[in-house]
């Protein structure tokens, strides 16, 4: 058997593994294709997209933002203890760098020297085992590098990257990023949300609650603890337990909870503890008390409480107003309350107690000197020691309830003392019994300063009606002559009423009535002599002859 044939098969010649034949030509695989088109087109989008760049000019809103604001040399001077904050750490840097501007100079020129002299590069050149030696005998001398200041650039790149991570805390970076640059400093009043703050009220004798002097000694309560205690503890029929049910109760805790932000303590939770409210204009809240005057030397921020109190200002005598007007009217929109006695700092559960701590203590030394003032006004001084301000802080389902009362400074030249005395705490989420007492004490409380306000503005508009009595002359005692004048002006004018009804009732006689109206204004007109109107009689009696005469004719 003879063996297969064996076929030989012809391929095609052997192409590139990455090449293709169409119509007799040979093309490149896509995968090998695209990626290069791929790149050439990035790389060209990329440096199209750089030269748009260059061509357009940056947008308002990523324009390098404004120096950040600095607290005042002066604020940290004054302070009789520094805590240890970012902020005083700022301001230690600074003051380093302006204490040794020489230092720079020094070092550059003993680099320049060095480079000179081809030091610059021994440390690249040496061999690394001597320079091992070298550092463990201490190595170089960097005397000179002490107090050295950071580089300007490196300063601005760490202070932005450090603000950028902050920028939730600071709310003032957001709006001041949108100004356009300046060259201008501009300085920061310190807030509550600085450590330091408490310890400025201190050094200015506002003192927060159960603060201890350096002797040992305690701030004495109020002269009318005890009132006060009592005016708190009394009933309400809003709060008793058939119209304020349990289930009231669960509702008030599930607002709560639900409560997470500031805003919606201060809209959903706190309505519900102070019930209904009898004049809403006499509330406000969010309103910073910028045309106050300064409670301490101007370095503090206005106070700005949640929700407070006043009276309006109609209530008040303008003239009072525009004399207390740095003590009692907090803003100058002049329709909102005025003189206010009862704050309130509402807090959610992320904030600070005692951020909150410190604002109540604020607002109620602002309230207590408001007080003073019209007490002072109406009275001639001020009762020292009788409080009749209140602040209270709601945080995390606890409220706790103040008095703001002031007490006699040392000399006659010093501010008088303010202070913070705690009258209660309750637990508002606790149970029903424990919210109805913190209701009860909140609204009492918010009354008696109703109360307190009320009494003091009456007593001032009192005393400013008598002031403007007793300085308004009697008319009769300070000008006999005007008050004869006055007299002989209405005798003229009811005689010459009578002349007109006589003539036009009696038209007929007419000539022999008006003469004798005639007379009798003669007659009246002589007694006035000492008023000085001879002039308008002697007119009166020529007018009459004449017209008579032609009547006569």
């Amino acid at each position: 058997m003879a063996p297969f044939a064996t076929r030989t098969r012809r391929f095609p010649p052997k192409a590139s593994p990455h090449a293709r034949q169409i119509n007799g030509s040979t093309f490149e695989d896509n995968c090998m294709l695209e990626p290069n088109l791929f790149r050439q087109r990035k790389r060209a989008r990329s440096e199209q997209h750089s030269d748009q760049q260059r061509e357009t000019p940056p947008s308002t809103k990523r324009r390098k933002a404004s120096p950040c604001n600095e607290t005042p040399a002066a604020f940290w001077d004054k302070l009789s203890k520094n805590s240890l904050t970012k902020r005083a750490l700022r301001e230690l840097d600074k003051r380093n760098i302006q204490a040794v501007p020489s230092a720079s100079h020094t070092l550059q020129k003993q680099l320049s020297i060095a480079s000179e002299r081809g030091e610059a590069n021994y440390l690249r050149s040496h061999d690394p085992r001597i320079l091992k030696a070298f550092s463990r005998h201490g190595g170089p001398d960097l005397s000179d590098l002490r107090s050295f200041p950071e580089p300007a650039h490196i300063t601005k790149h760490t202070m932005s990257a450090s603000r950028s991570s902050t920028r939730s805390r600071q709310r003032d970076s957001a709006s001041a990023s949108t100004r356009p640059t300046t060259n201008t400093t501009r300085t920061k009043s310190t807030g509550v949300y600085d450590r330091d703050f408490q310890q400025h009220l201190v050094d200015h004798h506002v003192y927060p609650d159960a603060y201890e002097h350096p002797d040992g000694t305690m701030p004495a309560e109020p002269n009318n603890w005890e009132h006060l205690q009592h005016i708190l503890a009394q009933s309400r029929p809003s709060l008793s337990p058939s119209r304020f049910s349990n289930q009231d109760f669960k509702k008030f805790k599930q607002a709560d909870a639900h409560a997470t932000k500031e805003k919606q303590v201060s809209e959903l939770v706190i309505p519900i503890i102070e019930g209904t409210i009898e004049d809403a204009r006499c509330r406000s809240g969010g309103i910073p008390f910028s045309n106050l005057d300064p409670l301490t030397d101007g370095m503090l921020k206005p106070g700005n409480p949640d929700v407070y109190y006043g009276a309006r200002p109609e209530q008040l005598s303008r003239e009072i107003r525009n004399e207390l007007s740095g003590h009692i009217i907090p803003s100058t929109q002049h329709d909102l309350p005025m003189a206010p006695n009862f704050f309130l700092a509402a807090k959610g559960p992320d904030g600070s107690l005692a951020v909150a701590g410190r604002q109540a203590c604020y607002d109620g030394a602002l309230g207590a000197r408001g007080m003073a003032s019209l007490e002072e006004y109406g009275q001639g001084e001020p009762h020292y020691g009788t409080a009749h301000t209140i602040s209270t802080i709601y945080h995390g389902g606890t409220l706790k309830m103040y008095t703001s009362h002031l007490t006699q400074p040392n000399s006659a030249e010093a501010s008088p003392k303010y202070h913070m005395t705690q009258i209660n705490t309750w637990g508002m989420t606790g149970n029903a019994d424990t919210f109805r007492q913190g209701a009860r004490a909140y609204r009492n409380a918010r009354d008696w300063t109703k109360k307190r306000r009320d009494d003091l503005i009456r007593q001032a508009n009192e005393k400013a009606a008598l002031a403007e009595i007793e300085t308004t002359p009697d008319e009769a005692d300070a000008s006999p002559a005007l008050s004869f004048v006055t007299a002989a002006s209405d005798t003229e004018a009811y005689t010459m009423s009578q002349e007109s009804r006589t003539t036009l009732i009696e038209g007929s006689n007419a000539l022999g009535i008006f003469e004798e109206s005639d007379s009798s204004v003669e007659t009246v007109a002589d007694t006035r002599v000492a008023a000085k109107h001879s002039n308008k009689r002697k007119r009166r009696s020529t007018n009459a002859e004449s017209e008579a005469q032609l009547r006569a004719d």
